[in-house]
């Protein structure tokens, strides 16, 4: 960064407001709804488009929710901190993101914001980690310290930048088609609604797996060397092929979890239990992590030669995760304890079907290993442009 720049405030350039979030006990506030409203599952992108979720007008009216006009830059503040995207549409959001007006667009280019704040993300997770709850108020947005360089400057910065992340952008969407295309074959050989369909037998998960979770750590057991402690966000990385390692527990206690067979083993899963839910994570034989308990769902299983991983896997993305986010709208965080996975039913088709799908998945992912060696190369790119301009 060049020293030359003038620095500002954010809060100078930028007018700053949070979101909020209607009653979900007041039905009118959301049946029926058509006024966006965006959360933090909703930032996939640079731009912001569409919303899981959308309130009424009686639910803008009467809570904190502020309708943000298109073009507004979204930045989270509570739990996941730093995200940052631009509303393609006019919409509302949750108390836990902030809306960004530009007061001076001759001054200050959104698409340079954009990255700046992008650039400083691991920066502000740290700060956040200082404050209870692990989130940052307005108060502290405010003074967000800005590098400014001439608005042609600016430009040609985010350009640069937006050049390496349409490549990006281009390699993730391959890999959804991919993950779309081993969905269809799920729903072909198995069924869109398969506890229902007679063909298979039926069991509980808790008859398949040890439903459970790891032992709690405390604040003072985590350390800044040895084994990576994960928490939601983490695996949700991990699970999107960005692995981030930056708390951690001593060697000594993990090895000791271990002993005590405290540790999932390969092929046991790992299932998101809270706010996003029901995204699962496969346990692979390199793999060496802890993991936070409430948070995290172990399952571990009994049988592999009864149910396979990919199956389960894939059952969560076909089908039961939209099951379980349907009987969990209207909490005011979501959340599936273990008592609740263990009695979800699942079918158990034959063991040579689940392995013919089993193959094919494992062909698509070779497919799909030579576009994400392209992704981390290009990833690797933008963190180093970001370096060099914003360091």
């Amino acid at each position: 960064m060049n020293g030359k720049w003038q620095t500002v405030k954010l809060g100078d350039v930028c007018e700053i407001q949070s979101g909020g979030t209607p009653s979900r006990s007041k039905i009118e506030y959301w049946k029926d709804g058509n006024i966006p409203w965006v959360k933090i599952g909703d930032f996939s992108d640079k731009y912001i488009s569409k919303t899981s979720e959308l309130i009424t007008q009686l639910g803008l009216e009467n809570s904190s929710a502020k309708l943000f006009t298109k073009g507004t830059l979204l930045y989270s503040i509570f739990a996941t901190l730093g995200e940052v995207s631009i509303l393609n549409i006019d919409a509302t959001t949750n108390q836990a993101i902030a809306g960004l007006k530009i007061k001076n667009n001759n001054q200050l280019d959104i698409n340079y914001l954009f990255s700046y704040l992008k650039s400083i993300k691991d920066e502000v997770n740290r700060i956040g980690r200082g404050v209870a709850q692990n989130n940052i108020n307005l108060g502290i947005l405010k003074q967000f310290a800005i590098p400014l360089p001439p608005l042609e400057t600016q430009q040609k910065i985010a350009a640069v930048l937006d050049k390496v992340q349409k490549i990006i952008s281009e390699s993730k969407a391959t890999l959804e088609k991919y993950d779309t295309l081993i969905k269809s074959r799920f729903i072909e050989m198995f069924g869109d609604n398969s506890t229902e369909n007679g063909k298979w037998n039926i069991e509980k998960i808790e008859d398949i797996c040890t439903v459970t979770s790891s032992k709690r750590i405390y604040a003072e057991e985590q350390s800044t060397t040895g084994v990576p402690f994960l928490r939601i966000s983490d695996l949700v990385s991990r699970i999107n092929g960005n692995p981030i390692n930056d708390l951690f527990i001593p060697n000594s206690k993990f090895k000791e979890f271990q002993t005590k067979g405290l540790v999932p083993s390969v092929n046991d899963i790992l299932i998101t239990s809270r706010g996003t839910l029901g995204l699962c994570y496969i346990i692979k034989p390199e793999d060496e992590f802890y993991f936070q308990d409430g948070m995290i769902t172990w399952l571990a299983f009994k049988n592999h030669n009864k149910v396979l991983s990919v199956f389960i896997d894939w059952l969560f993305k076909s089908i039961l995760k939209t099951k379980i986010d349907n009987e969990t709208n209207g909490a005011t965080v979501k959340y599936v304890s273990i008592s609740d996975l263990k009695k979800l039913q699942i079918p158990v088709p034959p063991l040579e079907l689940q392995n013919s799908f089993a193959a094919f998945v494992q062909q698509i992912d070779k497919s799909k290993f030579a576009v994400q060696k392209a992704l981390e190369k290009a990833e690797t790119l933008y963190k180093s442009l970001m370096q060099r301009y914003f360091a």
